[in-house]
């Protein structure tokens, strides 16, 4: 790290059991009059959103539903949720879900505010405006999107992700309320606990790195190693949910500030070609990443074994900084991540377009290692 740099997050944070009660009284506090509730069909089932109506309804605030987010929220979810909000004239959006409602939300949020398309808004900083008020309540533990300046939509029309990155599309109240993250599968607290370790380990590393963004990333690497199994073996686990919550808002407020790497880079072309969960495509690919970058700062690497809980007395740095490849290839076998791509429905024809894909992705450009095309290719080759 050298020079100046900036910090920039959520400006109130809501972390317990039944926070979410909260929501109404913050949005009537707002003068809220309708809200404009975002989520994917499937937590229909659990009640949590009939739940959340129920508290705005409770402040006298009207909600309309837009439940058609897709697991890789698309373009057209944007626009169709921005259509409604506009016809609906709500002056609130509250998304409850992981991160595919909750960037679907901020990108409707953020292009209701400033006209246009949600094509209009990639890259870094592209909106003048702030965005509709934005409440978002996660339900998992591992992407971070209640609280970051980024959202990932797919344009259907190229068949890639496009990564949003404004200061205007951060939330103005997050909510992390474990009693709603009991009922996530062991596979997906999995997958989204792999996830926040991958945002983790790849902001502590990431060129745009700093003593606040390590902090927050080393202690969640710590608490991920230490509650992650716990979660998934038990998901009615108030404690390792509780921690798991808290583990992925710091990997969230690391990589909000120091941004990601190639694991990230490669996971987005997956998603978008194959539509699987990003947070298992991340999972896959972090050890072999990790594995690519071990040369460039050995003694962080080293750093992330100590948080994982290796004992490192007696070995060298390198030696150490290879331990924690280890680390996290064992923490992926105990929680039932597959080690290979191939073994999720990969194919290998398609490896070289992935990684052409994946050498545009702006993620690629924070990598501790620089990366060409071919060393993509090779990363995804080693990982098929």
């Amino acid at each position: 790290m050298s020079g100046a740099f900036g910090f920039i997050m959520p400006k109130e944070n809501l972390f317990g059991v039944d926070t979410s009660a909260q929501v109404g009284k913050k949005a009537k506090e707002w003068g809220a009059k309708k809200a404009l509730i975002i989520c994917g069909s499937s937590i229909l089932k659990t009640g949590y959103v009939e739940r959340i109506i129920g508290y705005l309804k409770e402040e006298e605030i009207d909600t309309v539903l837009y439940s058609n987010v897709s697991p890789n929220p698309t373009d057209s979810n944007v626009a169709e949720g921005v259509s409604l909000l506009q016809q609906a004239a709500c002056d609130l959006v509250v998304a409850i879900g992981g991160g595919s409602s909750l960037d679907c939300a901020k990108a409707i949020a953020l292009v209701a505010a400033n006209g246009g398309t949600v094509y209009d808004y990639e890259g870094i900083d592209k909106s003048t405006k702030e965005m509709v008020p934005l409440i978002t309540i996660n339900t998992t533990a591992g992407t971070a999107s209640e609280m970051t300046r980024i959202s990932v939509i797919t344009n259907t029309k190229e068949a890639r992700k496009m990564i949003i990155v404004d200061k205007n599309i951060t939330p103005k109240l997050t909510i992390n309320d474990p009693a709603l993250m009991v009922s996530l599968s062991p596979e997906f607290t999995a997958g989204t606990g792999m996830d926040a370790l991958t945002h983790a380990i790849e902001a502590y590393v990431s060129t745009l790195s700093n003593p606040i963004t390590d902090a927050n990333a080393f202690q969640a690497i710590r608490l991920i190693g230490q509650y992650l199994p716990q979660a998934v073996k038990d998901g009615e686990n108030i404690e390792a949910r509780t921690q798991m919550a808290c583990a992925q808002f710091l990997a969230g407020m690391a990589f909000n500030n120091a941004l990601l790497g190639n694991a990230h880079a490669l996971a987005h072309p997956l998603g978008s070609i194959y539509d699987l969960p990003h947070g298992l495509c991340n999972a896959i690919l972090l050890p072999y990443v990790m594995n690519y970058n071990l040369q460039t700062k050995p003694d962080k690497f080293r750093n992330i074994a100590l948080a994982l809980g290796v004992n490192v007395a007696g070995v060298t740095v390198e030696e150490a900084a290879e331990l924690s490849v280890k680390a996290v290839r064992e923490l992926a076998k105990q929680i039932g991540i597959p080690e290979r791509l191939s073994a999720i429905g990969v194919k290998e024809e398609d490896l070289p377009k992935l990684a052409e894909m994946a050498s545009k992705d702006p993620c690629a450009l924070f990598n501790p290692r620089p990366s060409k095309y071919e060393d993509l290719l090779e990363l995804l080759k080693t990982a098929y």
